[in-house]
């Protein structure tokens, strides 16, 4: 017996923080009666459905990274019709979601898996998978480098000191790195106006141990059973 949550997490329909929400929502059922946060079913035998449709078959876990190009957004679907990263990896031949966010302005790496066990995982905050950020920035200068790099409360939650590194200055600015630790909704955007910066583009370079590389914008490619063995792990 399993709890409903990650069975159907387990299924790649969605992560299990999403399966919850709709267990919360009355739209799972099991065996006909509507389902109860925390209930457990045997996925052999009980018959689980979600929206009146029932659960598909097991199918093989798929793992993939993408450069995600600026004017993107991430959520599956979008009341103002704006293009979906999701469209840009439809190739893998299978339905995939992304894990976590990466708002519409920025660029860079954005995980996308069928696996929600995986996916719950890296989301999870107390596994605080860290996530560093190439940031272009303008109203740079030496103090305002050493506020960025001062822990703040954000929606309630002070987030830990992050690693910042300047790489460089230029004209009216600075290209600077930025670790984080949290996923708060744009976090680092929000850290570097509180330092008196503004920030003029933002690329995510890395997640855990996962590096953006060199791969090309707008591309994806499927992560190797080493890279996501480093991510579990």
């Amino acid at each position: 017996m399993e709890r409903l949550q990650k069975i159907i997490a387990s299924r790649g329909v969605c992560s299990r923080r999403q399966a919850e929400k709709w267990i919360t929502e009355g739209r799972v059922r099991c065996n006909g009666e509507v389902a109860q946060l925390g209930q457990c079913a045997d996925e052999t035998a009980d018959q689980i459905t979600i929206d009146g449709k029932p659960l598909p078959s097991n199918q093989k876990h798929v793992y993939l990274m993408l450069n995600k190009p600026r004017g993107y957004v991430t959520t599956l679907s979008d009341e103002q019709g704006r293009k979906n990263a999701a469209q840009l990896v439809a190739g893998c031949g299978v339905r995939v979601y992304p894990v976590g966010r990466l708002d519409m302005d920025s660029e860079g790496l954005l995980l996308f898996t069928n696996d929600g066990e995986f996916a719950n995982l890296l989301m999870h905050p107390k596994h605080e998978v860290q996530k560093t950020y190439r940031v272009w920035v303008n109203g740079f200068t030496d103090e305002r480098l050493q506020q960025l790099k001062q822990p703040i409360e954000l929606d309630g939650y002070l987030i830990r000191p992050p690693r910042v590194q300047l790489i460089r200055t230029q004209e009216n600015g600075a290209i600077v790195e930025v670790t984080i630790h949290e996923g708060r909704n744009r976090q680092v955007r929000r850290m570097c106006k509180n330092a008196g910066m503004n920030v003029q583009k933002l690329l995510r370079i890395s997640e855990g141990k996962l590096q953006l590389g060199n791969l090309k914008s707008g591309c994806w490619r499927y992560l190797t059973d080493r890279e996501v063995e480093q991510l579990k792990d």
